[in-house]
């Protein structure tokens, strides 16, 4: 159920269940002293403040203006992520324990477990590349699940904040590291080309893994950063001079980017802390535009010997067959897998030129403003965000392969150096659309109450 905000306020007002059953809220505010305010936030995207009203579970309050979502509520959210945690926490240890995929090929039995993808490819000497796949994979979702557990215990238990706003700090920056669900596509990818090869069996392990995917994307979405920070911390009261439906930058403010709340900078102050939290403020992301435009050529450079060398290298009776990214997807379109053909084409060569052509339009729409509308802007910037990750199908296929596939002359399977190149090529374009600031594409637009 979703919250609309209105973005003009003056005085306080506690909402009116005629007003809330609408899902619409007006709240007023003024200067008065001894005023109870409610939570105010600046939106990450569009650098609106807003007021968040009072939540209830299965509600969430979204930006009036770009429809950014700023707070979520959830029942027994404590309980809730601990139990999903665990849950999680469980299925990968049983994931990482039992056999992942076994193969039968002409009386020659081998399987692997879920860890062997990343220790096959260090034996073959990808230290990178391996790195990669066991972070993005189990290692960072492990982590995330271990911090979810420890701090919601702590708010359970009403413990000081010792570490736990460290963890919250670290929550935001893990999540789109962590892979589960594309990881589980590619084993899918791979059993299509697997099943051509030899007969193919599911271990307990692969089942485990779906199962985990699914419970780390409920977890994740079970946190609330923002209703965690105000049991960590809670909510000094906002600085009475600042208005709602206006950028918190024409105000001399800004949204903290860790905790969320709405502080006040000084002109005279060299440094800025937030008040919460303790994080440096920023206005905008120091030389957004500049880091982006530096990860964009980088990756565009490295794009080049993605495409151009191997990505694996099939050695079947002695003979050696190298192929590159679109020559693997054109094999098996040849041998009837259109689907999966379709779906490499779309992870390893679409989502790669369409993210770096967005962002590319989006640095030159923050200077100037284009025919777009800032809505319109902030859409495609949150596309590059969704679809970014799903680039690494690809070099989670050739994980799974080279670890299952290893039978020397007779058939084996080794990363080519285009598998390291893909790697850093989805890296960067991550890194490339985490240095953009959105908030740039509204003050382009040169209208803060832009809508469509």
């Amino acid at each position: 159920m979703r919250v609309q905000i209105q973005p003009v306020y003056h005085a306080y007002e506690k909402p009116t269940q005629t007003v809330r059953s609408i899902h619409s809220l007006s709240i007023r505010m003024t200067t008065q002293q001894n005023t109870k305010w409610r939570r105010l936030r600046a939106c990450r995207a569009c650098d609106m403040v807003s007021a968040i009203p009072v939540l209830r579970p299965g509600e969430h309050a979204s930006c009036p203006r770009c429809g950014h979502v700023l707070a979520r509520r959830h029942l027994h959210p404590v309980q809730r992520s601990i139990a999903l945690a665990i849950s999680a926490l469980l299925t990968l240890l049983i994931a990482v324990a039992f056999p992942f995929i076994s193969m039968d090929t002409n009386g020659l039995d081998t399987q692997i477990e879920l860890p062997q993808t990343a220790v096959t490819l260090v034996d073959v000497h990808q230290p990178l590349v391996a790195l990669i796949v066991s972070c993005t994979a189990f290692v960072l979702p492990a982590l995330y699940l271990v911090g979810v557990i420890l701090m919601q215990a702590n708010v359970l238990r009403r413990v000081p904040r010792a570490y736990s706003d460290v963890i919250a700090r670290l929550f935001s920056r893990l999540h789109p590291w962590m892979m589960a669900d594309v990881f589980m596509v590619a084993a899918l990818v791979s059993l299509v080309k697997l099943t051509e090869i030899g007969e193919v069996q599911l271990g307990a392990s692969f089942w485990a893994y779906c199962v985990f995917a699914v419970l780390l994307l409920m977890t994740t979405r079970s946190v609330d950063i923002d209703w965690l920070w105000y049991r960590l911390a809670g909510e000094p009261p906002p600085d009475t001079s600042i208005r709602c439906g206006i950028n918190a930058a024409d105000q001399h403010a800004t949204g903290c980017a860790t905790c969320g709340l709405v502080n006040t900078i000084s002109a005279t102050a060299a440094n800025h802390e937030c008040g919460r939290c303790g994080s440096t403020l920023h206005m905008r992301k120091p030389n957004s535009l500049e880091f982006t435009w530096a990860l964009l050529i980088t990756a565009a450079v490295l794009y080049i010997p993605a495409n151009a060398y191997p990505m694996m290298i099939t050695t079947s009776l002695g003979q050696t067959h190298a192929s590159t990214i679109i020559g693997g997807m054109l094999e098996l379109w040849q041998h009837g897998s259109e689907p999966i053909a379709v779906v490499i084409f779309v992870a390893s060569v679409l989502v790669p030129i369409i993210k770096m052509l967005i962002l590319v339009v989006l640095s030159l729409l923050a200077k100037y403003p284009g025919p777009l509308t800032a809505q319109q802007k902030t859409r495609l910037y949150r596309l590059t965000e969704l679809i970014g990750r799903w680039s690494m199908v690809d070099v989670f296929v050739v994980a799974i392969m080279v670890a299952l596939i290893q039978s020397g002359n007779l058939m084996s399977v080794l990363p080519g150096p285009a598998a390291l190149a893909f790697c850093a090529v989805v890296i960067t374009t991550m890194l490339a659309a985490m240095a953009f600031d959105p908030r740039l594409l509204w003050d382009t637009q040169g209208n803060t109450h832009d809508r469509e």
